[in-house]
C-alpha cells in the first residue's frame, strides 16, 4: 500500500481511538460513581469537572499507542499482538494520566484510574473487534481492497512481484500482469475492460519511455490512476507528488480525488445519510410496494447489473416502473432511441407502468438505490450508474472516466437537465466537470438543488 495511504489511515484510526479513550474515562467515572465507598475518598465529584482531561487524552492516548507500535501492524494481525499491544499503550496512557494528576493536583478519584486502565482497554478492543467485522463485510472489503495490474517488461515484473510478495500488502491483490514489450498499450485497455482494476502498476526500469506515456495516455483516458515506479532517477525523491510503495519512490497519476479527510466525511455523510432516509422512508415504502403489486403484474423491485468504480458490477436496484418484460421489448424500441450514443432514453415509453409515471416523474422509483448506498456500491452524489452493456458500447474510450468515481444517485446531469439532455456527450461532460472539480461542498450544493428539481418533475422521462 502506498505510504500516504496508510498515514491517512493511521490518523483515522488515531482520531477513532483518541474518542474512545476519552468515553473509557467517562465510563469509568460513571461505573464508580453509585458504589465509591467513604473510606476510600470523600464524596465523588461530578464528571464535568475533569472534562478538560479530554484536551491531554486526545493527543497523549494516541501518541503512546503509536509508540507501542499498536498502529505498525496488519489489519487482519494476530489478536495476541494486536490486543498485547493494545494493553502496554493502555497501561500507559493510565500511567500518563496519574502524572498529570499529580502535577495538576487533580482530586479524580484513585478508584476511577484504577479502573480507566481496563475501561479503555475493554472499550478500543470492542473497537478494534468492530472494525475487524466490518472489514470482512462486503462493504468493509469495498473499502479497504485495491485490485491492480501490473505492467512493465518480463524482467521488471519479476522483480516487482517478488518485491510485492516480501510483505503482506494489505488489501491489494493483482489481478492481471501485461508485458508491454509484447501485449503492448492494446493489451493493457483490454486488461482496464476485462479486470475492472483501480490502478495499474508500471514498473518502468527497463521500458521505454515511448511505451510508458502510451501507457498513461491509456489509463488516463480510462480514468485509472497509475503508479509508476519512479527508482530509475537514481536519487532521493521527497516531492508533494511522490508516493513510496514498500521503500520505492513512486509517481502518482490519477484523475479522481484522493484518499482525503473531505472523502472520508462524504463517505460517512452518505452512510449516515442513506441510513436514516431508508428507516425514515420505511413505511412509505411499503405503501408503495403495495401500490406496485396492487396496479401491475411483477416484483416490487427491479434488479439490473451497473458498472461501479471503476466498471466492477453491481447489482442496482428501483421500484419496478415498467411491465416485466420491458428488457425484452426494448430491441423493439431502439429505433426510437432519443440519446445519442449508447444509452436508451425515450419519451412516452409504452413499458412504462400507470403508477410508473409518477415515480418516475418525481425519481420516486430511484429511492431504493438507497441501499445501494448504505452497501457501498454508491454515493449520494457521482455519476449515474449505467447498465453493463450500455458501457459496452462506449465509441469513445475516455468516457470511461466517469467510472473513475463511485456511481451516485443524484449528479450535475440530474440538476442541469436530467432527461432533457439527448446527447451523451453532454452527459458525460456534466460527469468528468463534477469529478475534475469535487468537493465536499457541491456535493452539498448538488444535494441542495437536487430537491427543488425533483419535486418539480422537470425533464423526467
Amino acid at each position: 500500500m502506498l505510504r500516504r495511504k496508510q498515514q491517512f489511515r493511521a490518523q483515522v484510526h488515531q482520531w477513532k481511538d483518541a474518542f474512545l479513550f476519552c468515553l473509557a474515562l467517562w465510563l469509568s467515572h460513571l461505573l464508580w460513581s453509585p458504589w465509591h465507598p467513604s473510606f476510600f475518598h470523600r464524596e465523588i465529584e461530578p464528571f464535568y469537572e475533569f472534562v478538560w482531561l479530554f484536551l491531554v487524552i486526545v493527543p497523549g492516548a494516541p501518541l503512546i499507542l503509536e509508540a507501542a507500535q499498536f498502529y505498525n501492524r496488519p489489519l487482519h494481525g494476530s489478536r495476541r499482538d494486536t490486543y498485547y499491544k493494545l494493553a502496554k499503550g493502555c497501561f500507559l496512557v493510565t500511567l500518563g494520566l496519574v502524572v498529570v494528576m499529580f502535577v495538576f493536583k487533580i482530586q479524580l478519584a484513585r478508584m476511577v484510574i484504577g479502573l480507566y486502565g481496563w475501561v479503555s482497554f475493554v472499550v478500543v478492543a470492542i473497537g478494534e473487534e468492530v472494525a475487524r467485522a466490518v472489514y470482512r463485510t462486503r462493504y468493509g472489503q469495498s473499502q479497504i481492497k485495491r485490485r491492480f495490474v501490473l505492467v512493465g517488461t518480463p524482467e521488471d515484473l519479476e522483480q516487482l512481484d517478488a518485491d510485492l510478495r516480501l510483505e503482506d500488502l494489505d488489501g491489494v491483490e493483482i489481478v492481471s500482469r501485461v508485458d508491454l514489450h509484447r501485449g503492448g498499450v492494446n493489451e493493457l485497455v483490454r486488461q482496464l475492460h476485462e479486470k475492472t482494476p483501480n490502478g495499474v502498476v508500471l514498473a518502468g526500469k527497463h521500458t521505454y519511455f515511448g511505451e510508458i506515456e502510451a501507457a498513461i495516455q491509456a489509463c488516463e483516458l480510462e480514468g485509472v490512476e497509475v503508479w509508476i515506479l519512479a527508482d530509475f532517477f537514481q536519487t532521493q525523491i521527497s516531492q508533494t507528488n511522490l508516493d513510496e510503495l514498500q521503500g520505492r519512490p513512486v509517481l502518482v497519476f490519477r484523475s479522481a480525488p484522493a484518499d482525503s479527510w473531505p472523502r472520508l466525511i462524504k463517505s460517512t455523510m452518505d452512510m449516515v445519510l442513506a441510513g436514516l432516509a431508508l428507516v425514515f422512508l420505511f413505511i412509505p415504502f411499503l405503501i408503495l410496494a403495495l401500490l406496485i403489486k396492487a396496479t401491475s403484474k411483477g416484483p416490487v423491485f427491479f434488479k439490473q447489473s451497473r458498472c461501479g468504480l471503476n466498471g466492477q458490477p453491481f447489482m442496482m436496484y428501483k421500484f419496478r416502473s415498467m411491465v416485466t418484460d420491458a428488457e425484452q421489448r426494448k430491441h423493439e424500441l431502439a429505433k426510437f432511441n432519443e440519446m445519442d450514443g449508447p444509452v436508451f432514453k425515450l419519451t412516452d415509453d409504452p413499458r412504462i407502468t400507470p403508477i410508473g409515471k409518477w415515480l418516475r416523474k418525481f425519481s420516486v422509483d430511484e429511492l431504493p438505490q438507497l441501499y445501494n448506498v448504505l452497501k457501498g456500491d454508491m454515493s449520494l452524489v457521482g455519476p449515474r450508474p449505467l447498465p453493463v452493456d450500455e458501457v459496452k458500447r462506449f465509441d469513445d474510450v475516455a468516457h470511461r472516466r466517469r467510472l473513475s468515481v463511485k456511481p451516485g444517485l443524484t449528479c450535475l446531469w440530474q440538476i442541469k437537465g436530467r432527461s432533457n439532455v439527448t446527447n451523451f456527450k453532454e452527459w458525460v461532460r456534466l460527469d468528468l466537470e463534477y469529478i475534475d472539480n469535487w468537493s465536499l461542498w457541491l456535493d452539498i450544493k448538488i444535494l441542495v438543488m437536487t430537491v427543488p428539481v425533483v419535486l418539480r418533475g422537470s425533464g423526467a422521462k
